[in-house]
């Protein structure tokens, strides 16, 4: 698929989208209503996963793809995650939530495949909360099982943040995770919160450069550099590197000459329904393979 195939896809999509509406009430009333609503949210069907895809560099080939929860509240629309996830956060509701996006995740990279396009890998982001659960191996297991999906299609995204909050149960639960056979991601790097020794001590097999530092390059001194060293630094350890939040021309252009693997946003895709994700995948060879879920 080349850049301008993707574009106009992208124009389509973005086109037909919901857009998120803005709250102008008391904000702590909307927080404490928010709450209350978001406790059966799930089990009315109004939380989804959309997914962005990400694509192989120098070329523009499908890669993978990163799911993100959406809400669609029934009166108020697509309600932004910045607003509720942080409420499913701090009333515990994000360790069900985050079961229900591993198991859905699982099921619908396991239903592409069915349906004949060539497998990728869906990334899923792990809260801290979800990650500190003594049986969150269990948790990706069963997922994983539920549904059938192979495990190195299943990649686990998680930040910088949290894996310097308990290092030695963080290196011994990713162990577990890699035995498992699923892949890893380091989420937000660049932010500078783990040191280099801490790095290499992680059995991590992607990093993903956070979005802020991809918007300086060509506007702050000094960014082109911080990436190449970020780049030699992931590649040294035997990281795939991938630079999210690519919006520009200039921005793409750069990462290529730099040698970065893979890239994803805006300037390729928004995050888009599962059935519109569709547009992006390619039909493997073969006849697809007529078989459920389990």
């Amino acid at each position: 698929m080349n850049l301008s195939r993707i574009r106009d896809t992208n124009r389509n999509l973005t086109a037909s989208a919901t857009p998120a509406r803005r709250w102008e009430s008391d904000p702590t009333a909307e927080y404490s209503d928010l709450e209350e609503q978001l406790g059966g949210a799930l089990e009315r069907g109004e939380l989804s996963l959309y997914y962005q895809p990400q694509f192989q560099l120098p070329g523009v080939q499908l890669a993978g793809s990163e799911a993100l929860l959406r809400w669609n509240h029934p009166q108020r629309g697509m309600i932004p995650p910045a607003q509720f996830i942080p409420v499913a956060e701090h009333c515990g509701l994000i360790v069900p939530i985050g079961i229900w996006v591993l198991r859905e995740a699982c099921r619908q990279n396991y239903l592409w495949q069915q349906a004949g396009y060539d497998p990728i890998r869906v990334a899923v982001n792990v809260s801290a909360q979800q990650f500190a659960q003594v049986d969150f191996l269990n948790t990706v297991e069963m997922a994983l099982e539920g549904c059938g999906l192979d495990p190195r299609y299943l990649e686990l995204e998680l930040s910088e943040t949290m894996l310097i909050q308990s290092a030695e149960m963080s290196l011994q639960r990713l162990m577990n995770l890699k035995a498992l056979g699923v892949r890893l991601s380091m989420d937000d790097f660049g932010t500078g919160v783990l040191s280099l020794e801490e790095i290499v001590r992680l059995p991590v097999d992607t990093v993903k450069i956070d979005v802020a530092v991809v918007r300086g390059l060509n506007k702050a001194p000094g960014t082109l550099r911080l990436v190449k060293a970020m780049l030699a630094l992931g590649h040294s350890l035997g990281m795939d590197v991938i630079a999210e939040g690519v919006e520009t021309d200039e921005q793409l252009e750069q990462l290529r000459l730099l040698g970065c693997d893979k890239a994803q946003g805006f300037l390729f895709s928004a995050a888009v329904s599962a059935d519109d994700s569709e547009a992006y995948h390619t039909p493997a060879a073969g006849s697809p393979v007529d078989e459920e879920p389990r």
